[in-house]
């Protein structure tokens, strides 16, 4: 019994260097984590990160560090190797079951962190165009211009061209319109000219094109091509203005839009 007593005594003072060392670990480990995970908060904070994403970030950070330094600590005692294996096997099995869902989470954290679009922007994307009612770490909910919701995974969305109607403050409007042939083209040009400069948002730079582009069947065809504002007016709005505007001008100047003449000729049986 005493034999027994004098050996736990000794392997206890040979282990005291692996527990100073071990607990030393421990203890970096705690601050480092603590110091990097309030880092990246901050970082994320000047950002404009939402504060559940900025959280959920810097605990996985903070608790990732601490498990690094346990598992570091605990080698120091005992082979883990075994350990760690089995948990990479239970962690491919769980990961490889539940990929999608990650692969959504990730992006959505990926999304919140880049912030292509905020909360109320008009944007395009996998062939739906609309304003975003809400982000989430694994879905975006959006309201489209036809008054559906649609709600999107992350993955998806980050997987696919972004339009941001919003972050655009200037874009193009294209109107397309046809004279009659005998019509005086430069007169036409300048009547549509003063109709767009006359529209509400429109804006001188980039200059505006008025160009004469087919002869069509019975007609000579020409496209407005101008900028506006878009935090002054709608591009729909600005384009439905001017096309009023030019149908007044050319009545007034006894500008002719021609319809579509057809000829049918009829012949007669012998």
């Amino acid at each position: 019994m005493q034999e027994y007593l004098i050996q736990i005594i000794d392997q206890a003072i040979r282990s005291i260097p692996n527990i100073l060392t071990a607990l030393l670990i421990f203890i970096v480990s705690l601050y480092l984590a603590g110091l990097i995970s309030n880092l990246l908060k901050r970082a994320l904070n000047r950002r404009n990160i939402s504060s559940g994403v900025t959280n959920l970030l810097s605990q996985t950070l903070r608790w990732t560090i601490i498990t690094f330094g346990i598992i570091t600590a605990l080698q120091r005692f005992f082979n883990v190797t075994a350990f760690l294996a089995g948990l990479g096997i239970l962690g491919f099995t769980v990961g490889f079951a539940l990929q999608d869902i990650m692969q959504n989470f990730v992006a959505g954290v990926i999304l919140l962190i880049q912030r292509p679009f905020h909360v109320g922007d008009a944007i395009n994307t996998t062939n739906y165009a609309g304003t975003i009612l809400a982000i989430d770490l694994r879905t975006t909910e959006m309201k489209t211009f036809d008054g559906r919701i649609v709600i999107l995974p992350n993955a998806t969305i980050l997987s696919n061209p972004i339009e941001n109607y919003t972050r655009a403050d200037r874009r193009l409007v294209d109107l397309t319109v046809g004279v009659a042939y005998d019509s005086d083209l430069e007169q036409v040009r300048e009547l549509v000219l003063n109709a767009v400069e006359s529209v509400a948002g429109f804006v001188t730079e980039p200059a505006s094109m008025i160009v004469f582009h087919t002869f069509g069947s019975s007609s000579i065809d020409l496209t407005a091509h101008f900028w506006i504002d878009t935090k002054l007016t709608n591009p729909l709005v600005a384009k439905d203005a001017v096309l009023i505007k030019v149908k007044a001008a050319f009545e007034r100047a006894s500008v002719e839009i021609p319809y579509p003449i057809q000829t049918v000729h009829l012949q007669a049986e012998k």
